[in-house]
């Protein structure tokens, strides 16, 4: 039986880059644990590893990369590209696994690294808690080929291209881009290529911003995190809309002609009702998360779909749609994945479709989005010195009741432990925004009295 997960986050390992757990000898022995737990047979193994923009990703990647080569394994290393294309480009060239380092949306400081199987999906849960186990296990070093045996690494030139290929592919061959003024913002990250050739190539007028990478300029006031900067210049050049992408590429927010925000629920309803008339949304469900907004279920509702929430994370996500045969699903942040298509969440891949369906209705993005309508929703952080079950705590028990009747069939409530931080997550969701603060003030209040 394998041990909970101490090291793995909800999306691989990460943190502040060069301090534990984001050093160079952790990131050696994952290379050596990962060409391990995947080894099937004698033959030698392929692993494909790719990064972000970030200073720190020629630490990590030459570390994890000799991590794998001592084990016996090959490494195909991909330089900067996006989360979804190292993906794409582990499975298309048949590797045994696939190697992100990246820490997405965070500032440069930070880096991450997450793994993908040889089919292009994120390891499952199991299979990162063996890696953890392994890491402390001394048999490990024992382990050590020799001679002819130790593993190469090789660059992998044609990556990106590929990559952009296969984005192209999947837009519609009747539609192109030409005539749409865009406002690109590439966060000076991963997709800082590979963006501008795909939107470029298909026809679309590009304004470029977040195209200069230096290693430390990642997410730096642009990107996904901070659309206001694309949503200024589509006001100052009069696009027809802004696209941005975060640090490593599997999400992309939107801005409407009006400089108006369109986030990952919007775009989820939106990409649904054109699936489902088109008949290619699967059981007539999408897969949400317990944050996405109510307004998203209410819109799904009223065309007779139903929205399944998962945990907060896109690997949640993605389990769940594979568990249930779905085909649609994705996260607030922008965070959309098409299964018929993609493995993992992809920015670009997004875009393009949300861009063929504004082609084939003739519609702004403006008159899409209006199809969501966002409800008001609160958030409180409660610090606690203890996560306690709420289960096992009456008073909390008592006052989530009360606040669950109060707001009725018109709210809704999530109260959960953060993942990462000592704290209680309340987030309050209904029609009237007076109404849920109200509920959310007396809840903490309430809560904060009986678990502190």
């Amino acid at each position: 039986m394998t041990q909970e997960r101490k090291l793995f986050g909800t999306d691989g390992v990460r943190g502040m880059a060069n301090v534990y757990p984001m050093t160079a000898e952790v990131a050696l022995l994952l290379g050596r644990v990962l060409a391990h737990v995947i080894r099937k047979n004698p033959k030698r193994q392929r692993i494909v590893v790719g990064k972000d923009t970030r200073l720190s990703g020629y630490l990590l990647e030459y570390a994890i990369t000799a991590g794998i080569c001592s084990m016996g394994s090959d490494v195909l290393l991909l330089g900067p590209l996006p989360t979804p294309g190292i993906a794409f480009i582990t499975s298309s060239m048949r590797a045994d696994a696939g190697v992100v380092i990246s820490a997405s949306h965070n500032p440069y400081q930070d880096n991450g690294i997450k793994f993908f199987s040889g089919d292009g999906f994120k390891l499952p849960d199991e299979l990162e808690a063996r890696m953890e186990e392994l890491m402390a296990d001394p048999e490990l070093e024992e382990v050590r080929p020799t001679a002819m045996a130790i593993g190469q690494a090789f660059r992998i030139d044609d990556a990106q291209g590929r990559y952009i290929s296969f984005l192209k592919s999947t837009f519609p061959k009747e539609l192109r881009l030409d005539g749409l003024k865009i406002v690109l913002d590439c966060a000076h990250g991963a997709t800082y290529k590979t963006a501008p050739a795909v939107f470029g190539e298909l026809g679309a007028e590009l304004i470029t911003i977040g195209v200069r990478p230096n290693g430390k300029n990642i997410n730096y006031k642009c990107g996904s995190t901070y659309p206001e900067m694309a949503a200024k210049l589509v006001k100052r050049h009069q696009a027809d809309l802004g696209i941005s992408f975060d640090g490593d590429g599997d999400r992309v927010i939107v801005v409407d002609h009006q400089g108006n925000i369109v986030d990952g629920d919007h775009i989820l309803g939106i990409c649904a009702r054109d699936m489902q008339h088109r008949e290619r949304l699967r059981r007539k469900t999408v897969v949400g998360t317990v944050m996405s907004n109510l307004g998203l279920e209410v819109a799904l509702k009223s065309l007779g779909l139903r929205l399944l929430r998962a945990p907060v994370g896109d690997r949640y996500v993605v389990e769940a749609m594979r568990k249930g045969g779905y085909n649609l699903g994705g996260e607030q942040s922008g965070h959309l994945v098409f299964l018929n298509q993609t493995t993992t969440g992809d920015g670009i891949l997004t875009a393009l479709r949300l861009l063929a369906v504004m082609l084939r209705e003739n519609k702004t993005l403006a008159e899409l989005a209006g199809f969501v309508e966002t409800y008001p929703q609160v958030l409180y952080n409660l610090p606690v010195q203890m996560r306690r079950d709420l289960k096992t705590v009456p008073a909390a028990r008592q006052a989530m009741q009360a606040a669950e009747k109060t707001l009725g069939s018109r709210g809704r409530l999530l109260v959960r432990y953060s993942g990462t931080e000592p704290l209680l997550r309340v987030m309050v969701e209904g029609e009237d925004h007076g109404e849920i603060s109200r509920v959310a003030q007396d809840l903490v209040q309430a809560l904060d009295r009986c678990l502190n």
